[in-house]
C-alpha cells in the first residue's frame, strides 16, 4: 500500500469534482470549486473521519469494497480507479465480467437524470449503481451477495421478487429475463461466471429450466411495464435502456407512463426514504 501517494490522489481527484457534477448544490460559502471531505464520505458511504485519515495518509488499508465506494463516489474513470486499487495494494476489478463497477459516464449520467429513477447493471442484472429516484422506487439493489446479486436469480429463487409484478405479467417478464441472460451467454461464451449463474438457475428452478429450453433471445431496450409498490401502490412505467458499445453495461431509465403514475412517484418522492430497507423489493424493475 502507498500511503502517500493513495492520499495524494484521493485528495486531487476531491477538488478536481465540480459539486454540480454529483448533483449537489454550490451554496453560498463554499471557498473551494471541488467537494469537501464530507461530501465525499456522504457519497461514498463511510466516515468523515476515515476520508480524512485515507487524505492524511494515516489510514488501514482500505478493503475492495471501500475503494468501489469511493471510485464511484468520486466519478472515476477505469484507469484512474485501477490506480486508486494499485496504490491500495489491491488488484483492480476485472476488465470483463460482472464484477466492474459502474462506469464514470454513466454515473454521470445518473446524476444528471436527477428525480428520474435510473440504474446501472451488468449484462447479467446486477445492479452497479442506483440514483436517489431509483432507490425509492425498488429500494437498495446494490447490497446483495453471491448468485442473489443478478436479477434473473432472485425472480426465480425468491417469490417475493415476484410478487410485486402483476400476476399477469409474470410470464412475460419471465420469458424476457430468459432471452435476455441467454443474449449475455452467446456473448460471453465460455465465461466461468456465465456459466455458473445459469446451472444455478437450472438447478433451482423448474421454471427457469422450462424457459432455457425454449432458447428464445432478445436483448431488451426499450418496455412498459406494470410494478406494486408497497407504499403507493400500481405503477406504470416506461422503460428504456442505453446499452455501452461493448454491451457489458445498461443504463435503464424509468418515466411514468400515464398522469395517476406520475403523480404516485411525486407522493413517493414526498414520503421520502424513512424505513425503506436496504436490499428492498418494494418494485421489480428489469
Amino acid at each position: 500500500m502507498q500511503r502517500d501517494q493513495l492520499a495524494d490522489f484521493l485528495r486531487r481527484r476531491r477538488e478536481a469534482i465540480r459539486p454540480a457534477e454529483v448533483g449537489i448544490a454550490d451554496g453560498p460559502r463554499r471557498r473551494t470549486a471541488g467537494l469537501r471531505r464530507e461530501e465525499v464520505a456522504m457519497l461514498a458511504g463511510m466516515s468523515v473521519d476515515y476520508v480524512v485519515r485515507l487524505e492524511q495518509g494515516r489510514s488501514s488499508q482500505p478493503s475492495t469494497q471501500l475503494l468501489g465506494a469511493l471510485a464511484r463516489a468520486l466519478r472515476l474513470s477505469d484507469d484512474e480507479r485501477d490506480h486508486l486499487f494499485h496504490l491500495a495494494g489491491h488488484r483492480p476489478p476485472p476488465a470483463d465480467g460482472v464484477a466492474r463497477l459502474a462506469r464514470a459516464g454513466l454515473m454521470r449520467m445518473l446524476d444528471l437524470l436527477g428525480d428520474t429513477p435510473a440504474m446501472v447493471l451488468s449484462d447479467l442484472g446486477e445492479v452497479l449503481a442506483q440514483n436517489r429516484a431509483a432507490v425509492l422506487l425498488a429500494g437498495d439493489h446494490t447490497g446483495f451477495s453471491g448468485h442473489r446479486r443478478y436479477v434473473a436469480y432472485r425472480w426465480f429463487t425468491d417469490p417475493a421478487a415476484r410478487a410485486v409484478c402483476p400476476p399477469e405479467e409474470q410470464e412475460r417478464q419471465a420469458r424476457q429475463l430468459v432471452a435476455d441472460l441467454r443474449a449475455a451467454v452467446g456473448r460471453r461464451s465460455g465465461d466461468p461466471t456465465v456459466g455458473g449463474l445459469v446451472d444455478r438457475l437450472q438447478a433451482a428452478s423448474a421454471d427457469f429450466r422450462r424457459l432455457w429450453a425454449e432458447h428464445e433471445v432478445a436483448v431488451r431496450r426499450a418496455d412498459r411495464k406494470t410494478m406494486l409498490h408497497s407504499r403507493v401502490g400500481r405503477l406504470t412505467m416506461d422503460c428504456e435502456t442505453l446499452v455501452t458499445p461493448d454491451q457489458g453495461q445498461q443504463l435503464l431509465v424509468l418515466t411514468p407512463a400515464d398522469a395517476e403514475t406520475r403523480e404516485r412517484l411525486e407522493l413517493l418522492r414526498v414520503l421520502g426514504i424513512e424505513e425503506f430497507p436496504t436490499g428492498a423489493t418494494g418494485t421489480h424493475v428489469r
